[in-house]
């Protein structure tokens, strides 16, 4: 992301990020090419809202592209409290300061797990989703001169951190098995350039309150991904290497959805760009039940603030998870 929006010659860039090594690394390659941009890299969590708020009020940021969050699935469903406060915690506190601040054009980058979430992880995000755009329409009914919010949503970016890719090219350098964790499990994916000039692209055409849909093209079974790579390689499937599989991962669904038909899509200019039709929120409840929810991620309750994040998200239903239990408690309310 960041070197694409180098090429547009911003006058100031602000880096933001808890990781102090990548965060070094993408500021000594920014600052190698000796542009005229400004270029400060920030260390900060996006939890700590006294520090976004000084970072905001120093340096009073024009546009923001929040892509903090942690998106590992099966990791989030047994650490739920860290997905409520990184993914929604982390993208209140930075909605709330932009909007405080007067940030033109807030961006935030989701992900298609947001669609009928099946782990906690994807339910996080699409309450990450909710809020923001329902802050956005309180403030657009209010007349109020405001933040324009846009979200933009896809799957899977090939070669990003935790991406199948590089798991499958080491299992394969160290002799195999290529694990594939179920014969009809698919996934879309897109490269990295394309993923982040696509969010790029739906960031300066939104006028604020859509979210975004990408067109990942036909989704992929994983198994022939890795029959792929394992021949790519130099090796033969059965001979060489061999394909096991491990079964659903918690919290993992064999299909993810974009919502990209004409049904809940509308149209843009731009041929892989769609707006999702999602239903409207009402802010002024969506907000103390997101509070209520983080506040609840303060203790070890797991149980309860799951269930507090599937009354939130209605279409939240478990998939391989330990959590499968509330959606019988649900059922029965």
């Amino acid at each position: 992301m960041v070197r694409q929006v180098v090429r547009y010659k911003p006058e100031t860039l602000i880096l933001l990020d808890q990781g102090e090594t990548p965060l070094y690394e993408i500021e000594r390659e920014i600052k190698d090419l000796q542009t005229a941009i400004e270029v400060y890299a920030v260390i900060c969590d996006v939890r700590n809202k006294k520090r976004l708020e000084w970072v905001f009020n120093n340096f009073a940021p024009e546009i923001v592209f929040h892509a903090a969050a942690y998106k590992h699935v099966p990791m989030m469903e047994n650490n739920p409290s860290e997905a409520v406060q990184c993914n929604i915690l982390g993208t209140k506190n930075l909605a709330d300061t932009a909007v405080k601040c007067g940030v033109k054009r807030f961006v935030m980058i989701s992900t298609d797990k947001a669609v009928n979430p099946t782990n906690v992880m994807g339910a996080s995000k699409r309450i990450a989703e909710i809020y923001v755009q329902s802050l956005s329409t309180s403030l657009k009914r209010d007349d109020q001169p405001s933040t324009s919010f846009i979200t933009t949503r896809f799957g899977n970016v090939l070669g990003s951190n935790g991406s199948v890719i590089p798991l499958f090219k080491k299992q394969i350098a160290e002799g195999g098995p290529v694990t594939v964790t179920h014969p009809e499990m698919t996934r879309y994916f897109m490269t990295i350039p394309e993923a982040c000039q696509l969010s790029l692209e739906a960031g300066v055409m939104g006028k604020g309150n859509e979210i975004f849909i990408i067109d990942m093209g036909k989704s992929i079974k994983i198994v022939n991904l890795a029959k792929k790579m394992i021949k790519l390689s130099g090796f033969e499937l059965g001979r060489d290497i061999e394909i096991t599989y491990t079964g659903l991962r918690d919290g993992e669904k064999l299909y993810e959805e974009l919502l990209n038909n004409k049904e809940n899509t509308i149209q843009t200019h731009h041929p892989k760009i769609m707006i999702a039709k999602v239903r409207k929120e009402d802010f002024k409840e969506v907000k103390p039940k997101v509070e209520e929810l983080i506040k609840m991620s303060e203790s070890d309750d797991d149980l309860k603030m799951v269930m507090m994040m599937k009354k939130i998200v209605p279409e939240f239903i478990s998939n391989s998870s330990k959590f499968e239990e509330l959606d019988k408690k649900m059922i029965n309310l």
